[in-house]
């Protein structure tokens, strides 16, 4: 690292005039999906826009796909969406939920690694879409004197439409920089043993807490067109493994664990089945105490608390289903934050001792 003279920011043999240098130090920066900053038509409209013109996420031609995006969706999806967003919103602090837990999450994570590398490390956190951007998050840890950075997207299992978006956001913005930090970005961890761990703990504290064991526990992950899978995506192979680990975790038995996908969008066939559809024929099926969980995102946001808690669970007790009950995301559960923390630590490897 620069030899900076302590307290001063001077390089120890330069002469005066010469710009001050920050303490070298290295940064970890977390990010996650994101966030629109209000949800009203217009903050819902701007995040959305953004979110579906990324070709990671709608990968039609501009063409075809943003007439119809600029001219129908932007039109009417905001309001809906908003009054989604509105339904779940942490009034009291004016952001969504999303946003306030990866904020407990980065504290979190920040008071682990700080106690092991004190001001040597910078923890901070940005969204691919919204705000705080991805660009403004790394301006600020080169400017704070960051010459390594870890780059963190929150994602357990990799998918074109998260982790590689995440990262290509990541690398745009060092695009822009005079001086480029070294970076290192942290792979999927969908099968990482402490990862594995907290959701097997997160399963075990929620059935301690019922009165009676459902008769089948749903891993509900995000869905992706089923063309992505058949181009090379490794999500759904990653999705199924994360689920035999927890199950074998449990120590459960083939068939108490099942996989299914949500948050379909569009007319194309997406992976199969679709959660909405796969409670309904659990409970006409007669299984009529469920339990389900989103193994795939790190925090709860719209997809759970608004769309699991609401119209999967309605569509459950609708085909005759009895109890419901959603297993709330790791959030910032001491066992996460201890997962992330250890997959942090493993990636900073040579650069901290």
């Amino acid at each position: 690292m620069t030899d900076v003279t302590p307290g001063t920011g001077r390089l120890a043999h330069a002469p005066a005039s010469h710009p001050v240098v920050k303490t070298a130090r290295v940064g970890v920066l977390l990010a996650n999906l994101g966030t629109p900053d209000g949800y009203d038509y217009w903050p819902m409209r701007r995040y959305l826009n953004e979110f579906l013109s990324d070709k990671r996420v709608v990968d039609l031609p501009d063409w075809k796909w943003q007439p119809i995006l600029q001219g129908i969706i932007l039109t009417v999806r905001p309001s809906k969406s908003g009054a989604n967003y509105k339904s779940i919103w942490n009034h009291e602090l004016n952001e969504s939920p999303l946003l306030t837990i990866t904020k407990q999450q980065t504290a979190a994570i920040k008071d682990s690694l700080t106690a092991v590398y004190g001001d040597q490390i910078m923890v901070d956190f940005c969204m691919r879409y919204g705000n705080p951007s991805t660009a403004s998050k790394v301006k600020a840890m080169i400017a704070a004197g960051c010459e390594k950075i870890v780059f963190f997207p929150l994602y357990p299992h990799y998918a074109g439409a998260t982790s590689a978006t995440a990262n290509d956001a990541f690398f745009r913005a060092l695009a822009t920089e005079k001086r480029q930090p070294a970076v290192r970005t942290v792979a999927e961890y969908f099968e990482h043993p402490l990862y594995i761990n907290a959701l097997a703990h997160s399963v075990t504290d929620a059935y301690a807490k019922l009165d009676r064991k459902p008769d089948v526990l749903v891993t509900s992950y995000h869905g992706m067109p089923l063309r992505y899978l058949m181009e090379g995506d490794p999500y759904h192979c990653q999705c199924m493994k994360t689920t035999r680990l927890l199950r074998e975790a449990l120590g459960w038995e083939k068939g108490a664990i099942d996989v299914s996908f949500q948050s379909v969008f569009g007319r194309e066939v997406w992976l199969k089945p679709y959660t909405v559809e796969h409670v309904a024929e659990l409970a006409k099926a007669g299984k009529k105490h469920i339990a389900v969980m989103a193994p795939a995102f790190s925090a709860d946001c719209i997809e759970t608390l608004e769309e699991i808690q609401g119209e999967i669970c309605e569509a459950f007790l609708h085909a005759g289903g009895e109890s419901f009950t959603y297993i709330p995301c790791l959030n910032d559960h001491p066992a996460h934050v201890a997962a992330l923390s250890g997959i942090i630590r493993e990636n900073l490897g040579g650069w901290l001792a």
